[in-house]
C-alpha cells in the first residue's frame, strides 16, 4: 500500500507506516524505498503503479502542498482507471477538502494515544476488507460532516469513471439518519429472506462514495425509502430519489411517520406507521421483482409498478416551502446537475397546483400555480445557464399560443424532444434526457416529465397536458411575455 503525505507530516506519518507495516501490511513509505540515486518521481509512479490501496494524510500542510497535490491527482487516476482503493485520513486541525469527499474517510483528528492504536486497527480492518457491520452509519449523509455535497462543484475532481453495474444489484435502503434503527431492522429482515440488500453501510473506507450510491441507485433491483418527516427535510434522500427517477428505478416507499414524500406522491407505499415489518406478502413483492429483473442495467422501459394496496385511511403528501423547493433547484443547477433540476422543477409545479397525487396538471389546475412561482423557477434556469433554459428561452423558440397538440409538437422539435413531427419521444427519461446534449442544447429545460407516470400508457397524453398548461399560464401571466 501507498502512503502519500506532506513533507510537514513526515513525522506523524512515520508513526502510521511503522504501525501498518507491524500489523503485516506491506507499505511504501518514501522515506524508507527511494533510495539513494533513484528518480524520486519515477519511483513514485511505480509504487503507483503497483499498489493496491492507498492512504493519503489530510492536514492543513497537505492543503497547500504542491507535491501532495501532485500525488493526489495521480492516485485519483489510478482509482479511476484500475479501482484502487484511495482512504483519506484526516489529522490535525484539517477540515475534510471537498476533493477527499467523495471517498469514504478515516478521522484521527484529537486522538489520544489510547485511541490511537485502535484507529490504527480499525484502519488496518479497513484496508484488508475486514470492516464489521455492527454499528455502522446506514443511512447518513452523502457526504462526511465537514462538507456537503453541493461543495463538489468546487472541488479538484477526480477523473470521469463510467457507472457500470455492480456484482449483483440490491434492493437499496434510502433512508435519514433518525430512521437508520428501523432500516438496519428491514435490512437484516430482507437478508434473512436471502434478498440482495445495500446501504449506505455498505461503504469500506477508500470507496468513491459518490460514484458507488449512483453505481446502486443505478442498477437498484428497487429504492426502498423510508418516509418520514426526517427524510422529507433530507437533502441527501431527496438526492437520492431524484437520481433513481432520473434511471427509472422502481419505487418501494415505506410510510414510517407523517405524510408521505412529496416526490412520491404518486407512488404505492407500504403503511409501517405501526413500526412494524414487511408482512410475508410485501416481502414476496420484494422476491418477485428480484427473480424477475436481470439487473443487466437501467432499462429502456418504465419500471415494473406495484400493485395497489388494500383501501385503507387516505395519508396526505408533505408540503414542503416554495423557499426550500427553490433552493434545491438552486443547489442542483449551481452543481450542473440539470436531471436532477429538471425533476425538482416538475415536483415544484404539481406541489402549487395541489396534483402531486396525479402527477400530472391541466389547463384549470395550472391556474393554481403564483405566477411569481413560475416567475422564480425561471429566472433560476436562466441565471445559471446565461438564459439558455427556462420557460422564456423556450418561448422564444416556439411559443404556445393555445392549449392544442400541434403547439406541443412545434415546441418539442424547437426544444429539441424530438427531432422531427415525424420521430417519437423516448420513453426512457435517461435516453430522453441525453437528447439535451452536454451543453445542454438552448431551451431542452425544464421538460415538466415525471418519471413516475410513465408506466402508464396514457403519460404521454398527460405530459403534453402538463406542458401546454404551465407554458399557457407563464405566457399570461407575464413570466414569458
Amino acid at each position: 500500500m501507498f502512503v502519500s503525505y506532506a513533507r510537514e507530516d513526515a513525522a506523524w506519518t512515520r508513526a502510521l507506516a511503522t504501525g501498518l507495516s507491524r500489523r503485516g501490511l506491506d507499505v511504501f513509505f518514501d522515506e524508507w524505498d527511494v533510495l539513494p540515486g533513484d528518480v524520486t518521481v519515477h519511483r513514485t509512479d511505480d509504487a503507483i503503479g503497483e499498489a493496491a490501496c492507498a492512504v493519503v494524510v489530510i492536514s492543513p500542510a497537505s492543503r497547500t502542498s504542491p507535491w501532495a497535490r501532485e500525488e493526489y491527482a495521480a492516485l485519483a487516476t489510478a482509482g479511476a482507471q484500475r479501482n484502487l482503493r484511495l482512504i483519506p485520513v484526516l489529522i490535525g486541525d484539517a477540515p475534510l477538502p471537498p476533493f477527499a469527499a467523495n471517498r469514504v474517510w478515516r478521522d484521527f483528528r484529537n486522538v489520544d494515544e489510547r485511541d490511537y492504536e485502535i484507529k490504527v486497527d480499525e484502519l488496518v480492518a479497513a484496508i484488508l476488507g475486514d470492516v464489521p457491520r455492527h454499528g455502522s452509519r446506514l443511512c447518513g449523509p452523502l457526504s462526511g460532516p465537514s462538507v456537503r455535497a453541493e461543495n463538489l462543484a468546487a472541488a479538484l475532481p477526480s477523473p470521469p469513471r463510467p457507472v457500470t453495474a455492480p456484482a449483483r444489484p440490491a434492493f437499496v435502503i434510502c433512508c435519514a439518519e433518525a430512521d437508520a434503527a428501523y432500516g438496519e431492522a428491514l435490512a437484516d429482515q430482507l437478508r434473512t429472506a436471502r434478498l440482495p440488500v445495500w446501504s449506505l453501510a455498505d461503504l469500506n473506507p477508500g470507496d468513491p462514495q459518490f460514484w458507488t450510491i449512483r453505481q446502486q441507485l443505478a442498477f437498484a433491483k428497487a429504492v426502498i425509502v423510508l418516509m418520514s418527516p426526517h427524510s422529507q427535510d433530507s437533502d441527501d434522500v431527496t438526492r437520492m430519489i431524484h437520481e433513481a427517477m432520473l434511471n427509472q428505478r422502481p419505487f418501494f416507499p415505506v410510510l414510517l411517520e407523517g405524510r408521505r414524500n412529496y416526490l412520491l406522491a404518486h407512488t404505492w407505499y407500504v403503511d409501517a406507521r405501526d413500526g412494524r415489518l414487511l408482512s410475508p406478502d410485501e416481502v414476496g413483492l420484494l422476491r418477485d421483482l428480484d427473480t424477475a429483473t436481470p439487473g443487466a442495467g437501467p432499462p429502456d422501459e418504465p419500471p415494473q409498478v406495484f400493485p395497489a394496496p388494500l383501501p385503507r385511511p387516505a395519508v396526505g403528501t408533505v408540503r414542503v416551502p416554495a423557499a426550500v423547493s427553490l433552493e434545491r433547484l438552486d443547489s442542483y443547477l449551481t452543481e450542473g446537475e440539470f436531471a436532477h433540476a429538471d425533476l425538482q422543477t416538475t415536483a415544484v409545479v404539481l406541489e402549487a397546483a395541489e396534483r402531486l397525487d396525479e402527477g400530472w396538471l391541466g389547463t384549470r389546475h395550472a391556474r393554481r400555480v403564483p405566477a411569481a412561482l413560475l416567475a422564480d423557477i425561471d429566472g433560476i434556469w436562466a441565471d445559471h445557464t446565461h438564459g439558455r433554459q427556462g420557460f422564456r428561452a423556450q418561448a422564444e423558440l416556439a411559443q404556445v399560443r393555445r392549449s392544442r397538440y400541434s403547439d406541443f409538437l412545434a415546441l418539442s422539435v424547437a426544444c429539441g424532444w424530438q427531432s422531427s413531427l415525424d420521430t417519437t419521444v423516448p420513453r426512457s427519461y435517461r435516453a430522453f434526457t441525453a437528447l439535451a446534449g452536454p451543453g445542454p442544447r438552448r431551451g431542452f429545460y425544464p421538460t415538466l416529465r415525471n418519471p413516475q407516470n410513465e408506466p402508464f400508457f396514457h403519460w404521454y397524453d398527460e405530459w403534453t397536458a402538463t406542458v401546454l398548461a404551465v407554458q399557457l399560464h407563464a405566457g399570461n401571466g407575464g413570466t414569458v411575455g
